[in-house]
C-alpha cells in the first residue's frame, strides 16, 4: 500500500511540474508580447521615454520631483522611468539589438543587461592563438584602469539586472541579500566578542 502511495505522489508531482512548465511558457510569451507592444512607436515605454526626454531637456539635466508630479508620472517606478528614458536615448541601437536577438526580450532591464554584456564582450580584445605569451609560471599582473567607484544604487541595479538575467525573482533576491547581511552582522558580532 505504501508503494502505491509513493508512485501516486511521484505522478502527482510530475503532473504538477508539467502544469507549471506549461504555465511558465505562457507567462514568458505574455511578457515578450507585452515588451514588444510597449516598445512600439506608440507603446508605453516609448511614450514614457519621450516624455522623460522632453522633461530632461526642459530641466537642463535632473528632473525635479515636483515636475514629475505635475506631469502625473511620479507614481511610475523611477527605474521604469529611467529605463524608458534610456530606451529612447538609445532607440536605434536598442531596436537593432532586439532585431538581431534570437530569443527576444521580456523587459527593458533584460535588454540593457544584454546590450551591456555584448558591449563588454566587444571591448575586450581576445588573445590570438599566435601570441607568444607563456601560460606557465608567473606572469606580470595586468594593470587595469581605475574605474569610477560604484554607488549603492549602481550595485543594487546591477544585482537586479543579474537576477532578471538568471530568472531569479526580486523577492528571492531580497531574501538572499537580507540573509547575507544578517550573516555578516553575526560574523562581526562574533569577531568583536
Amino acid at each position: 500500500m505504501e508503494n502505491s502511495t509513493q508512485i501516486s505522489a511521484v505522478n502527482t508531482l510530475e503532473a504538477e511540474g508539467f502544469a507549471l512548465a506549461k504555465e511558465w511558457k505562457s507567462i514568458c510569451r505574455a511578457d515578450k508580447s507585452r515588451f514588444t507592444k510597449s516598445t512600439k512607436a506608440d507603446g508605453f515605454d516609448t511614450r514614457l521615454g519621450k516624455l522623460m526626454f522632453a522633461l530632461k531637456q526642459e530641466a537642463g539635466g535632473r528632473i525635479q520631483s515636483a515636475r514629475l508630479k505635475d506631469c502625473g508620472i511620479n507614481s511610475i517606478d523611477k527605474r521604469r522611468r529611467s529605463e524608458a528614458l534610456w530606451f529612447v536615448e538609445n532607440e536605434d541601437a536598442a531596436r537593432d539589438f532586439i532585431q538581431a536577438s534570437k530569443k527576444g526580450f521580456t523587459s527593458l532591464t533584460a535588454l540593457q543587461a544584454a546590450m551591456r554584456k555584448s558591449a563588454k564582450a566587444d571591448e575586450t580584445p581576445e588573445q590570438s592563438e599566435t601570441e607568444d605569451k607563456s601560460n606557465v609560471g608567473p606572469n606580470e599582473p595586468q594593470v587595469q584602469e581605475q574605474a569610477e567607484p560604484k554607488t549603492a544604487g549602481d550595485i543594487a541595479l546591477e544585482a537586479i539586472l543579474q537576477a532578471e538575467l538568471h530568472n531569479v525573482s526580486i523577492a528571492d533576491l531580497e531574501v538572499a541579500l537580507q540573509d547575507a547581511i544578517n550573516l555578516l552582522k553575526e560574523d562581526n558580532i562574533k569577531a568583536v566578542a
